[in-house]
């Protein structure tokens, strides 16, 4: 059969552990569709909006840890795909992002849904492949499945991300009616094993030494997949070598002892002393980006001696501005093969102890005022957060959207016993286009209650993720309806000019209730003080309904309670 090559795509992806795959209507891409469709250990799943499609496909992959595919049609359609595969890039989640096309003697010449799609992603994929448009010869075929065994591998591979495989495919593009796809069993598959990267005797003994030679030292933990065992050794290496852990609510390492989970609010504002007396003198940082601004400027501004990042591949960040090594291997490895450091002299190690203390009273401090702030029960968007952030039943994945979702979480955190919570946030690109998206891709790969906490504006931009046919019982959406970006009037610079209202607020008037109603979902309402603790349990139940709770707000309300809130924590500080 002509096709046959592009039939046994969706054969190469099977074999090599590929189970999902989310399709984008169209007709280019029908031989890919069918291939996929007909496969029967790939499950599929079809989004008509190609930008939510993208960004369900990538929370898939993250909820799943597999490379997901994704397939659409010629021309703009791939373009829609764009946002989330930012998103994959920087977080380095593997998607398999298969493009139709045109034949290249059509590129350019006026015919329908043809665009340049070669290289249409740029840098922001870890692979670009594209297939030969003519594959009846034997050196055609066997390129296909080169081409497709390398893209996967490189997914997949120590620094994974998106790969895009671009397919020019001819007419006619459906099989005949007495045609039968099928799929070829014997076809090649490529194998690739990941290296391990020990770290070598010789740099391991000179690391340890000026570690010996810096005795404030300070671990940073930016962005972080859910890793209990990594939560482990950080906290095996914290409390033997007595380095503070810095974290926020996105590193998922809240289940650590004494862990500093609220160092954006420990460092603003505070004197100069205090700050000069938390400098590092080596500043160890591993995992992806830190949220907190608080914490980029106080270390860009109080460098430390020596910064060292753990990163096994790919381009390192100088985010603090004091890179001096990088150390080539996992953070689990790196922790096991550094172990504990013993100071050679008591004045040393007293030294260190008394750094780590610092650290964690200004948390116990802090830790305080937020318990003294919340102590009195408001009817407040940031109120609502953390009781929802309270009441969450153990293991449950929380998708936080950008802007106020994931800042209010953040000065909230969580407790060390809510060691099962998993937390995600698109903070690659840290954009509100593919917030719910994400969160659906996720709830549709797991029978856990899966949560969004998430701002009005993210969660209207992206309404097209309900736009499809598949039943979504266990997602729970919490919606901040402040009507407009109030984070905006929060950030130096908008707020004080006279188009903020109209051109960065960007004021608006919907509400959930007509969507909710719109797509037969369950909707909760927090109006009243009195409700909350029964809307909540009626909220948290795994019923099989999909369940949104709104409270709405105004974005000068949210300004005045954060307002408030920082207020009190600055006080509670100087008394």
């Amino acid at each position: 059969m002509r096709l046959q090559p592009i039939f046994d795509i969706a054969e190469i992806c099977a074999q090599k552990g590929v189970k999902e795959a989310i399709l984008c209507p169209g007709s280019r891409c029908a031989p890919l569709t069918l291939a996929f469709t007909r496969h029967d250990k790939i499950q599929t799943r079809t989004i008509s909006d190609e930008r939510s499609a993208a960004f369900i496909a990538l929370g898939i992959a993250l909820a799943t840890s597999n490379p997901v595919v994704l397939i659409c049609t010629s021309g703009s359609a791939a373009y829609n795909f764009a946002p989330a595969i930012a998103e994959a890039y920087f977080q380095n989640i593997p998607l398999i992002v298969i493009t139709a096309d045109r034949p290249k003697e059509w590129i350019d010449q006026l015919d329908g849904q043809t665009i340049r799609q070669a290289n249409l992603y740029g840098s922001h994929v870890v692979g670009y492949f594209e297939l030969p448009q003519d594959f009846e010869n034997m050196d055609s075929q066997w390129y296909i499945n080169r081409i497709v065994n390398e893209a996967i591998n490189l997914s997949k591979g120590t620094t994974a991300g998106p790969v895009h495989i671009n397919v020019p495919l001819r007419e006619p593009l459906y099989p005949n009616a007495s045609e039968q796809i099928s799929f070829s069993k014997d076809v090649r598959i490529i194998s690739e094993e990941k290296t391990s990267n020990t770290i070598a005797h010789d740099r391991l003994t000179e690391l340890r030494k000026s570690f010996e030679s810096l005795p404030k030292v300070v671990l940073v933990v930016g962005q972080s997949r859910p890793n209990s065992g990594l939560a482990e050794k950080l906290q095996h290496f914290s409390k033997a070598n007595h380095v503070p852990i810095v974290t926020d609510i996105v590193s998922n390492q809240h289940c650590i002892d004494d862990v500093i989970a609220h160092s954006d609010l420990i460092l603003a504002h505070r004197k100069q002393d205090l700050k000069k007396a938390l400098q590092p003198d080596l500043l160890i940082t591993m995992g992806k980006s830190v949220v907190s601004k608080n914490l980029k400027l106080y270390l860009r501004e109080y460098a430390p001696k020596q910064h060292w990042h753990i990163q096994e591949s790919g381009e390192v960040a100088d985010t603090f501005k004091s890179l001096t090594q990088i150390i080539r291997s996992s953070p689990l490895e790196f922790l096991e093969q550094f172990g504990a450091i013993v100071s050679k002299s008591q004045f040393e190690s007293q030294k260190r102890e008394n750094f780590s203390r610092l650290w964690q009273a200004e948390e116990h401090r802090v830790q305080r005022s937020i318990n003294e702030y919340f102590s009195k029960t408001e009817l407040s968007e940031f109120h609502l957060v953390r009781e929802v952030l309270t009441r969450l039943p153990a293991n449950a994945p929380v998708h936080l959207a950008n802007s106020m979702a994931v800042r209010y979480a953040i000065f909230i955190g969580l407790d060390s016993r809510q060691n099962g919570i998993k937390i995600f946030c698109n903070r690659g690109t840290s954009g509100i286009d593919g917030c719910t998206s994400t969160t659906i891709g996720h709830s549709l790969s797991t029978d856990e209650l899966t949560f969004l906490i998430t701002g009005d504006m993210a969660f209207f931009y992206d309404r097209n993720a309900f736009w499809h046919n598949y039943k979504l019982s266990n997602l729970r959406i919490v919606v901040l309806n402040n009507h407009g970006g109030a984070i905006f009037k929060m950030i130096d610079g908008p707020g004080n000019v006279p188009e903020a209202e109209e051109y960065f607020v960007t004021n608006q008037k919907l509400t959930v209730r007509s969507l909710a109603q719109e797509f037969d979902f369950d909707y909760l309402k927090l109006d009243s003080l009195k409700k909350v603790k029964n809307l909540l349990k009626d909220f948290m139940e795994p019923d099989g309904r999909t369940k949104i709770l709104e409270i709405e707000t105004s974005s000068e309300s949210a300004q005045k309670t954060i307002e408030e809130f920082k207020e009190h924590i600055r006080k509670s500080h100087e008394a």
